[in-house]
């Protein structure tokens, strides 16, 4: 058996770990050994990590004795689309795959939610495990089970909650990420400090004070220093956990697991008015946290220092607080109308009180939403 300490997602069908070390990728022959998976696996990746992960992992599960077949996806945003996911099913029917196969997700955000759709439906649902291999998919979207493609209306507004059976995240792979993509991730993990885990803020700020992300070349991935980069695994852990404990309370998002969407209410707005991929999906939750804090200000629910404070972490990680130029206000806050969050034509916004502590508002004007984003 594996013994790398993990953390656990417990929900109504059951349970499944989430590992977050250097190097993890190493042991998933065994882990699905484990697991007791036999079948085909289906190994889907985006063209950044095609030929420096996912050939030597198919090689290595090969080598273990497991049939693996390949399939690459182009990177980016555009791939999360109903004719990308057409072409997912047309590759696993023609290959004949069966119910005992699983899917493997290797890659970003975009290849977890679009392969995890897949494996959702294919076949009326076939495994998936989650191999992240970046850091807003290692805190974000391979944890939690939610899996989707967008629609020209709006994010993720067609999908499933299908759970993996595994989460592996080998943070050995984020040396490969360029500087733009690590600085989008760590909006994701700031927003963990700010909805639950101060400690975790200001480990962040600590961090930023001693190691420059927002300028070439030490906005990569410390390859070379074994320290910083356990340390920063250590960090990556803790925002996972936190996700950890929400979806094991709400898998569903029936309640608190709302609080994980905090600045996704305006990011998807902006995502959805600019175009799938020109902003990436960090660099637009960094914006809605900026606006979300500024509605929380406006409604007397934080201090002006609270966001202050959020700003200048978020420009340390090397992260824009501005709306996109020439975007259009009032088609802002229509796109804020579809989102999933929405209830009785109410845009549900969560909004903090304090670093650590976030609540849900739908009394919000439509006026503060304007101001927020600088209209």
């Amino acid at each position: 058996m594996t013994t790398d300490t993990q953390l656990t997602v417990t929900v109504a069908g059951g349970s499944y770990p989430v590992v977050v070390a250097a190097g993890a990728l190493v042991s998933l022959p065994i882990r699905l050994m484990e697991l007791g998976l036999r079948g085909a696996l289906w190994l889907v990746s985006d063209a950044a990590v095609t030929q420096s992960c996912s050939e030597p992992l198919a090689a290595r599960l090969r080598a273990a004795g497991f049939t693996v077949h390949t399939y690459s996806v182009p990177s980016g945003e555009t791939s999360k689309s109903p004719a990308q996911l057409a072409r997912l099913y047309d590759w696993m029917l023609s290959g004949s795959v069966e119910r005992r196969d699983a899917v493997l997700a290797l890659g970003g955000g975009v290849v977890g939610d679009l392969a995890g759709f897949a494996a959702a439906n294919i076949l009326r649902g076939i495994t998936v495990i989650q191999l992240p291999t970046t850091l807003l998919a290692m805190v974000d979207a391979a944890v939690g089970g939610k899996t989707g493609i967008n629609h020209a209306l709006g994010k993720n507004l067609i999908g499933a909650f299908h759970q993996p059976r595994l989460v592996l995240a080998d943070t050995i792979t984020l040396t490969t990420l360029p500087p733009r993509e690590l600085r989008a991730g760590w909006a994701e993990v700031i927003k963990y400090g700010v909805i639950s885990d101060a400690g975790l803020f200001t480990d962040l700020e600590g961090l930023a004070a001693t190691h420059r992300w927002d300028a070439r070349p030490s906005s990569s991935w410390p390859a070379q220093d074994e320290e910083l980069t356990g340390h920063l695994t250590a960090i990556i852990k803790r925002a996972v956990a936190v996700k950890v404990g929400v979806v094991s309370r709400d898998e569903r998002e029936q309640g608190e697991r709302v609080i994980l969407n905090y600045g996704h209410t305006i990011a998807h707005a902006v995502e959805t008015l600019t175009g799938y991929g020109t902003l990436l999906h960090g660099e637009a939750v960094a914006i809605g946290m900026h606006a979300a804090a500024r509605i929380a200000v406006a409604l007397g629910l934080a201090e002006v220092g609270m966001a202050e404070r959020q700003r200048r972490l978020l420009a340390a990680y090397g992260l824009s607080v501005a709306m996109p130029a020439g975007l259009d206000p009032e088609a802002v806050i229509a796109a804020t109308l579809r989102d999933k969050k929405v209830q009785a034509k109410q845009v549900r916004w969560v909004l903090p009180t304090k670093i650590g502590a976030v609540v849900l508002r739908d009394d919000v004007p439509e006026a503060l939403v304007r101001q927020a984003i600088g209209a």
